[in-house]
């Protein structure tokens, strides 16, 4: 546990990482920061049915990008990815096989039932931003996967182009301050995996 949560003796204090600190709020888990920061960025809806539609397919994304990390940690996140290869070759062929295409057409069918060019009423949300993420890590992680999968769901691509073009969020992606994505995060690039 971080120094501050056991520094303030939180009561409520939330597992692991991510977590935010709010006022005398600490909030655990990114879908609930997102539903927690939404409004208050003007990255949610104000309808609450619609807000819920959203953090529901937020939640999608979070049990998605979980199934990312089990392609390199399948048997268990305390072992070395060296220690369960053979395991997460196979779970990586699932993956790409099957998991990766059932999220992409869940994605792109919400996408083209919206009517709009995003994924939650007409305008942007912390929902296109985590598809928009997910898209940039997939590319990472699984290169020729995603290209395959890319060619079948051009909403989601675009929706990806959309989000990358904004004006804020593209000098952000330009800057030393991005991160980029590596052997330790989420996103794992292990060639092997990617068939």
């Amino acid at each position: 546990m971080s120094r501050f949560l056991e520094s303030r003796a939180v009561k409520r204090s939330p597992f692991a990482p991510p977590f935010l600190k709010a006022g005398k709020l600490v909030i655990g888990q990114t879908a609930n920061i997102l539903l927690f920061l939404g409004p208050r960025l003007g990255l949610a809806p104000k309808d609450e049915a619609i807000r819920l539609w959203a953090h529901q397919l937020q939640l999608t994304i979070a049990d998605w990008v979980a199934e990312v990390h089990e392609t390199h940690h399948p048997i268990a996140s305390s072992l070395y990815y060296e220690d369960q290869k053979r395991e997460a070759k196979r779970r990586a062929e699932n993956f790409t096989n099957e998991r990766l295409p059932k999220f992409m057409n869940y994605f792109e069918q919400a996408l083209k039932r919206n009517g709009s060019q995003y994924l939650v009423g007409k305008t942007v949300s912390y929902v296109d931003l985590s598809i928009f993420q997910m898209i940039e890590g997939l590319r990472y992680a699984f290169p020729r996967a995603i290209e395959r999968q890319e060619r079948k769901h051009p909403r989601l691509v675009a929706l990806h182009d959309r989000i990358a073009a904004r004006p804020r969020l593209a000098v952000y992606l330009a800057s030393e301050r991005r991160l980029p994505f590596n052997q330790q995060g989420i996103f794992r690039y292990y060639p092997e995996l990617d068939r």
